[in-house]
């Protein structure tokens, strides 16, 4: 673990390999983000908010272990579900009415441990609040977008 007065910064490089497919490169790694037929993609690769419910997901996974070992859960398995409902109807130009995110997110961690109702409870809560993607998804996020050509 890094000291908590540090701050740390990510990045991502991308790249349009097409009007639906992308490729990001971070720390030596790339992946592909692609969109389904049906919204005009070649499926190639999780659409981006599918990433998003994924970035959420592995934090949580991240966050509920450590939280754990901290306070001396033993968690033998931890599973993670989300859903998200979106109306792509201002992603698409349609309307200004609905927001182009998500509407709401579901999420639902499973756990496999010997651990009582009012530990997991306070377990959870501490999960949720410490989760770095969590808190940028359930709070604004200050960004700066710029255009350069």
């Amino acid at each position: 673990m890094t000291d908590s007065t540090q701050t740390q910064r990510f990045s991502v490089s991308a790249d349009a390999e097409s009007e639906t497919k992308t490729t990001v490169s971070t720390r030596g790694f790339e992946f592909v983000v692609d969109e389904p037929p049906a919204l005009g993609g070649t499926d190639e690769g999780p659409n981006p908010v599918e990433y998003l419910l994924g970035a959420w997901a592995g934090c949580l996974t991240v966050v509920a272990h450590t939280v754990a070992d901290e306070h001396g859960i033993d968690l033998r398995d931890v599973s993670v579900d989300l859903e998200g409902d979106l109306d792509p109807a201002a992603f698409l130009g349609q309307s200004d009415e609905v927001r182009a995110g998500y509407q709401s997110i579901d999420v639902t961690l499973s756990v496999d441990t010997d651990a009582d109702e009012e530990t997991l409870e306070a377990w959870l809560a501490e999960v949720e609040r410490r989760c770095p993607v969590g808190d940028n998804i359930q709070h604004e996020t200050p960004a700066t977008v710029s255009l350069e050509h």
